[in-house]
């Protein structure tokens, strides 16, 4: 079994199991892991998703370099076949949150699986790097356009064009992870904010979130304006009561936290 599933309630934690390859996405491992994805985003018990590697040393050392010194195919492009096995390609037609909880390296396709999260929590153990330029491949799952957006075009190229990797506090400081937590707290913390978010309406979980997704793909001004489209139409069908009703929940919930 290369990606394991298992739940917790609502929240479905998948992981990359080859701990002794550093979880290297081989060919069959990027094609598990994109059915997995799909099984769990058709799942309609499923709210929220946490993604994790196996064991301490690696998230995901990137795409399985013995593989590819030995089919170059392997790194793939724009056939049906390629788009089936496609695990960003998955995590981006899944509808629900999806959490990385960065266990330990994220390297180059590894990191690309973790730019693809909604969010990270990274332990200190976590760290990042992009070799795409050292090994001679351009990304295909979209590091280097996210990673501009995300940390700023100048750190972008500075870890793109070194191949220099950087810590989970650097990360953290970079605007990259949410947070960084000890080893052996980060399941549980994802897991915890996971259930958080599962604790929102599912359809409302999912319309917020295609509504930052597709508005951040816009200029700023037509962003605005997709905002006010997408968010009339849907806000005439709230009635008053359900308003009241959930602002209560709101108050009540509110302070528990305080």
């Amino acid at each position: 079994m290369l990606v394991k599933l298992d739940r917790h309630d609502t929240v479905a934690v998948v992981t990359l199991n080859r701990p002794d390859a550093m979880n290297a996405l081989s060919t069959a491992l990027r094609a598990e892991l994109a059915q997995v994805m799909r099984q769990v985003s058709d799942d309609d018990s499923i709210r929220v998703v946490v993604l994790t590697g196996a064991g301490e040393r690696a998230f995901c050392a990137g795409l399985d370099l013995k593989e590819l010194g030995t089919d170059i195919s392997i790194i793939g492009g724009n056939s049906p076949a390629d788009s089936h096995n496609n695990p960003v390609l998955a995590f981006t037609q899944c509808r629900k949150p999806l959490i990385g909880a960065i266990n330990g390296v994220a390297v180059t396709g590894g990191f690309e699986l973790a730019l693809a999260c909604d969010l990270l929590i990274a332990s200190e153990n976590a760290r990042f790097a992009d070799t795409h330029a050292r090994i001679g491949i351009m990304p295909l799952w979209g590091l280097s356009q996210k990673l501009s957006r995300i940390i700023g075009v100048s750190r972008a190229k500075e870890l793109s064009l070194t191949g220099n990797f950087i810590g989970a506090v650097q990360a953290e400081a970079w605007g990259l992870v949410n947070r960084v937590v000890p080893q052996a707290d980060l399941l549980g913390t994802a897991i915890a904010l996971a259930q958080d978010m599962a604790s929102i309406e599912p359809d409302m979980a999912a319309s917020y979130k295609a509504l930052v997704d597709e508005g951040y793909a816009l200029p700023f001004g037509e962003a605005l304006a997709f905002e006010v489209q997408v968010s009339t139409e849907r806000n005439s069908r709230i009635g008053a009561a359900d308003v009241e009703a959930r602002r209560q929940l709101v108050m009540e919930r509110g302070r528990t936290q305080a």
